[in-house]
């Protein structure tokens, strides 16, 4: 039975025999098949989606919040508290809940999507929307945090990554091997850091014997890495990564420049289409933040940017071909941002109850 990433990946983790494990059995998420975008690539590639919102919250943040929440009460804290544009603050209002802390949650007046906000007051969170943005949410609490006996959860706080980069341990597990590229949403940027740590760790205890290109995607209006600068007041459909001022700036700037890799940044239009086509093509319904890095997969297959890219490999008889392996991190599922969904796919058609009505606007032939 799978207990959890912590005591899955204990040996790689910092917690000790005394560490009080908080534990809603997150990880173990699959790397499900992309075929349809992989053909887009050519015969010898292979897609897959990471889906991190089959986590006990529905995303990513899971992975962290166990570490961050277990720490806290190995400590002694009676509290946590983190801003939030939505996950983070579901996730920790879970685990706070799991083990008896309260939780303080702050979050930008109606810059949040409402099946996040439900979970975190289903929790018992005390939330708190503030009339401003992510990261004036982010800077109040790292000053309460500062001033007062309370664990902050964000992540800035160390232990949060720790939790998160067990992604790039399940990857290199289930594949045998690190994906040749790893495609991953930006926003506070502690996933590509959370990552990137997992990777080169895996690497320094001879788990795998190469790294993956990390690639990096933002929204235009969210897009602070790719800008160069602080954008004050960003803008995107994307809440998630909504954020104008990334707390792991220069980690993620590492983890892509370590790896050869890039950050880019594509529309809010780009994100629709590629959250439309995973639905309709692959099966898979993210929030749009995630769409962010499908989104910028798409591009690059149609700049040509993957075209003799087939990696070789060292095998018995010399050089071998293998497929180009690509790996594209989904945050979260898309029941948490359902307003987009009916947004961008319109609503039902109302009609009389009569086979008539359907038939005008579906023709099916009859049975033989």
């Amino acid at each position: 039975m799978w207990r959890g990433v912590i005591e899955q990946y204990r040996e790689h983790l910092p917690v000790t025999a005394d560490t009080p494990v908080v534990t809603l059995r997150e990880g173990n998420t699959p790397l499900i098949p992309a075929d349809t975008l992989a053909r887009e690539i050519g015969p010898d590639a292979e897609v897959y989606f990471k889906f991190e919102g089959l986590n006990p919250t529905a995303s990513f943040k899971d992975r962290g919040m166990t570490m961050a929440v277990s720490k806290a009460l190995e400590e002694g804290t009676s509290a946590v508290m983190c801003a939030s544009t939505g996950n983070t603050s579901a996730s920790a209002a879970a685990y706070a809940s799991r083990c008896g802390l309260d939780c303080l949650v702050i979050i930008p007046e109606g810059n949040i999507a409402l099946g996040k906000l439900a979970q975190a007051l289903m929790h018992g969170a005390k939330v708190f929307a503030v009339r401003g943005n992510f990261d004036d949410a982010l800077r109040m609490v790292r000053e309460i945090s500062a001033r007062y006996r309370i664990t902050l959860v964000n992540s800035v706080n160390p232990f949060r990554i720790e939790g998160q980069k067990t992604g790039a341990f399940e990857i290199c597990d289930a594949l045998g091997e690190p994906p040749d590229y790893h495609f991953i949403p930006v926003g506070n940027a502690g996933n590509i850091t959370a990552y990137w740590k997992g990777y080169t760790e895996y690497h320094a205890a001879g788990r795998i014997d190469r790294l993956p290109r990390m690639m990096g995607w933002q929204a235009e209006g969210a897009a602070p890495i790719v800008r160069g600068h602080v954008v004050e007041k960003p803008e995107t459909l994307a809440t998630a990564i909504r954020i104008g001022n990334p707390a792991s700036w220069k980690q993620a700037e590492a983890a892509r420049d370590a790896s050869g890799g890039m950050i880019g940044m594509v529309s809010d239009a780009d994100i629709i289409a590629a959250y439309q086509y995973m639905a309709r093509h692959e099966g898979v319904f993210t929030e749009p933040a995630c769409a962010a890095c499908v989104a910028g997969l798409m591009r690059l297959i149609r700049e040509g940017y993957f075209r003799n890219a087939v990696p070789a490999v060292s095998g018995p008889a010399g050089k071998t071909a293998r497929k180009l392996r690509i790996v594209c991190i989904l945050t979260g599922h898309g029941l948490k941002d359902p307003d987009n969904a009916l947004k961008s796919s319109g609503r039902p058609m109302v009609i009389d109850p009569t086979i008539e009505a359907v038939l005008e606007h579906v023709p099916l032939a009859p049975r033989a």
